[in-house]
């Protein structure tokens, strides 16, 4: 299923894929304009997928503010935000060394002052992202352990400042999903259930957070299609599509949680995402592949065969397909073709 594929890979540690931006005029800024304004461009380049508008900023950011980590964690977070879009490989290498560079900077920051609230969010951020670094390298419990070190330093900001609201949307993602994947072991005496302590934070956050309101919105859209809350993701994905009405993260949330209610309005979104990627993307098998076995499914359900059949023949007659590309797709070919043979009963 599709929200199994985003919850598994995308959901768990959400907070630390991109930092998405809004506007409240009580939020928590950093101090100096000029950083402030190249991180709300910068981010808000994320969400309408124009990376290379934003590895421009934030590289600009690197260079003319290098006693910051900020540029570097977030070029990192566009590399990643990119290459999780276009279903690509994840440039490893240049990912960790900006990561690794960030948080041995931020350490050498707090080491310098360790009151400073915004050297110890710096950390927060640097660790959380190689958190999740861990997970998409399969190395879960790094990654815990990782993301809970994180999270205690996000903790650790609102011991300081309760109105830090920056830090709520990564304890209230972390905290959901971290109670959810750990529902197998709630005989144990540590584990408890903060799922709904997780929900809260993300609210506060959306209500008023600066950097990472959409961030929390996104969120919060899975949650809900977790808990099968399909009316009030709906609610909140429109939200956020009509302030980014291009933005493919959002409608991809839409989709999912309209498959239960209206699955032709699905249809419509996903077809959306699939003539929203660039002509000049090379490779886009994953995202092709992906999306029209979804729209398959969803005419199959509606009993449209003759839809379904189609979608289902535009996959399978695809042509030279990278053998890596192939493997990672094998499973999925397999259910498309199971798919075309049971209707074509």
């Amino acid at each position: 299923m599709l929200e199994t594929e985003h919850l598994v890979r995308f959901n768990f540690f959400l907070f630390l894929i991109t930092f998405l931006i809004s506007y409240p005029s009580d939020a928590q800024v950093y101090p100096d304009r000029v950083v402030d304004s190249l991180l709300r461009l910068g981010i808000n380049k994320i969400i309408i997928q124009d990376y290379n508008a934003a590895h421009k900023l934030f590289s600009k950011m690197n260079n003319e503010y290098s006693e910051l980590p900020l540029g570097k964690i977030y070029l990192a977070a566009n590399k990643i935000a990119e290459a999780y879009d276009y279903a690509q490989d994840f440039d490893e290498d240049y990912i960790l060394k900006n990561l690794e560079e960030a948080k041995d900077h931020a350490e050498r920051l707090l080491e310098r002052d360790k009151s400073n609230i915004w050297y110890r969010y710096f950390y927060a951020l640097a660790e959380g992202y190689i958190s999740y670094f861990d997970a998409i390298n399969g190395s879960w419990f790094s990654a815990l352990s990782s993301g809970i070190n994180s999270i205690s330093e996000f903790e650790k900001i609102l011991d300081s400042d309760k109105d830090f609201f920056e830090a709520y949307t990564a304890i209230g993602t972390f905290e959901y999903w971290k109670s959810r994947k750990m529902e197998f072991m709630d005989w144990l005496p540590f584990s408890s259930d903060t799922k709904s302590i997780g929900i809260e934070r993300l609210i506060i956050a959306i209500d008023s957070s600066s950097y990472n309101t959409y961030l929390a919105i996104n969120s919060l859209i899975w949650i809900y299609i977790d808990q099968k809350k399909f009316g009030d993701a709906i609610k909140v994905a429109e939200k956020a599509i009509r302030k980014f009405p291009e933005s493919r993260t959002f409608k991809w949330g839409l989709a999912r949680a309209y498959e239960e209610s209206d699955a032709f309005k699905a249809i419509d979104l996903y077809k959306e995402i699939l003539n929203s990627y660039p002509a000049s993307l090379e490779e886009n098998y994953i995202n092709i592949v992906t999306l029209k076995h979804i729209i398959a499914q969803q005419y199959a359900k509606k009993g449209d065969k003759k839809n379904s059949v189609k979608y289902c023949n535009e996959i399978l007659s695809i042509k030279n397909m990278p053998p890596s590309v192939e493997s990672k797709l094998s499973e999925r070919l397999e259910r498309v073709q199971s798919l075309k043979n049971e209707l074509s009963k």
